[in-house]
Order: structure tokens, then sequence, then C-alpha cells
């Protein structure tokens, strides 16, 4: 997911759930009913919390890590807190769990019957980004994204009593090209965090070193690899969007939002002529709407 805004430090809870605004995708919109709404920010806490933690980005003031028993002197330790984390998890389903995110998450998890395996992954790739600097692969970044991405299509589609063998294949697409739509953009942060997301054979077969992405723009041979990744992220969506057809009233609107997401994201990289290291770049409302438009007519 996108990082962030600014965390609010007295109510870590409300903090990490504002941040729902800043993604690339609608999370729990308007017009779906309130128990779904209510659903979908529970799994959206969890997701934005784990990622917060393995991103060092958990709001100032160290409660989150007192939330989960982690001391002062260990709260820098993100593989720790990961573990603190997890066990916390793991109260959701048999006991009380001690941060209130996963205490909003609790009801959500007996209500839909969900299980701790995507809940898991979401876990894994966090601890795999402490350890995993680069990808060698596409298919190893595909991989990554099984863990980081794919876990919160399935929830969505167990929430909403929809997943079916087929949907879960469709939906996998989709969440794994958000996720590199998602790296595309910020390739100058991860950079920072000394992750590259972009897989290292592709980077050799455009001529790209890693000292090119810490220019202040883009040159053109990473803007050639940013856009061949891009192609590969559309595709993905194209291979994605019959799910959105596979579902009915509401729901269907909420899927058109997430494939919109990513093609709007793209859309605004193409515009700024794939270059990604200036800054990330974001589409508007308006292109974003109509590419709501153009996903539930089939279009695109």
């Amino acid at each position: 997911m996108t990082p962030a805004g600014t965390a609010r430090a007295g109510d870590p809870e409300r903090s990490t759930l504002d941040k729902a605004a800043d993604e690339n995708f609608p999370v729990a919109p308007f017009f779906l009913p309130r128990a779904w709404r209510a659903d979908l920010m529970a799994v959206y806490g969890f997701a934005r919390l784990v990622d917060d933690i393995g991103d060092g980005d958990l709001a100032p003031g160290g409660a989150d890590a007192r939330l989960l028993g982690v001391s002062p002197e260990e709260a820098g330790d993100r593989l720790l807190l990961l573990d603190a984390f997890e066990a916390d998890l793991r109260r959701v389903f048999d006991a009380t769990p001690r941060h209130p995110l996963l205490r909003r998450l609790q009801p959500t998890v007996r209500r839909a019957g969900l299980t701790p395996e995507p809940f898991l992954g979401l876990i894994a790739a966090n601890r795999q980004d402490q350890l995993v600097k680069r990808y060698e692969t596409y298919d190893d970044l595909v991989s990554y994204c099984e863990l980081s991405a794919n876990p919160v299509g399935r929830l969505v589609l167990s929430v909403t009593g929809t997943s079916t063998p087929e949907r879960v294949r469709r939906s996998d697409a989709v969440c794994t090209a958000l996720q590199i739509v998602e790296h595309l953009q910020d390739v100058a942060e991860d950079l920072g965090r000394d992750r590259i997301y972009l897989p290292a054979e592709d980077m050799k077969r455009f001529h790209v070193q890693e000292a090119d992405l810490v220019a202040a723009t883009a040159g053109a041979s990473v803007r050639a690899l940013v856009a061949y990744e891009a192609e590969r992220a559309r595709n993905l969506l194209n291979e994605g969007t019959p799910l959105v057809g596979s579902v009915h009233g509401r729901l269907r609107l909420l899927l058109a939002g997430f494939v919109a997401g990513g093609r709007a994201a793209i859309r605004a990289i193409a515009a700024a002529e794939y270059d990604v290291l200036s800054g990330p770049p974001k589409p508007g409302k308006i292109q974003l709407l109509r590419e709501v438009g153009v996903t539930l007519r089939g279009e695109g």
C-alpha cells in the first residue's frame, strides 16, 4: 500500500485508519453496506499497520510498540515487532488481542469465518522486506507479491462472501498488478530504504544501474524500464478485470474501483513520461472516475 499521510501520535488506531484516504484504490467507500465497510476497514487497519511496522512508519511516540508489549528499548527492532504483532494476531482467533486494530478485526474474523493464513502472509511479506532488498527475476517479485498483496484481495472476497477459485485467480492478478504499480510509483522512496523492486534481470536488460535510480529525474534507460514494467502491470490488470463482471451490485463497483485505481496510476506514470524519480506520479479523481466507467463498461 501507498504510504502515508502525517500520522497522529495520540491515537494509533485512528492515525493508521486515516491513511486509507492516501491509497491508490477506494478502501471502504460510502456506497457499500455498513457491515462491509466496517469489515473492510478492519482488514485495512491490519494490513496498513503491518506495513507500517515493516517500513518503520509507525506513529511517533511508541504507542504501537507498547500496545504489542514491546519495550521502548526494543521498539526499533522491526523483526521483533513483527513477532509481537503475529502473537497478537493469533489472539484474534483464540483470546483477546492487545492492539485496538486487532480487537477491531476480531468481529470481522468471526463473522466472515476468516482464517489466519492471509494475515500471516502479510506478516511474512514484511519479514521478507527486512531480509531481502533486491529481486533477481520477475518471478521472484511475483512470489513476493503473493505474500504482500494477494492476501488482501482474498480477504475482500471472503468478507463479501464471494470467494471462488476463479475469482481468487483473477483477484491475485489484480492485486499483484497494484503492488507492481505502487513499486513503480515509489522507486525513489523504496531506494531510500535500500529496497529495489525492479527485477535485476530487467535492469541489466535496459542497462540501468542502481546509481541511475538515485538521480533527481529519470534518464532514458530508467524510463524505458519503467514503461516495460508498467506494461506488465497493465497486462495483469487486464487478466484480472473479468473479476469485476463476475459480481453484481455495489461489490462490482468496489472491484471496478480497485482495477480503475491501478489503471489510473499507470496512466499517471505514463503522463509523467515514466519519470518516477522526481516524485510518485499520482492520478487525479477525475481520471480515476473515468477509469471506473471504462472498467464497468468492459472497455480498456
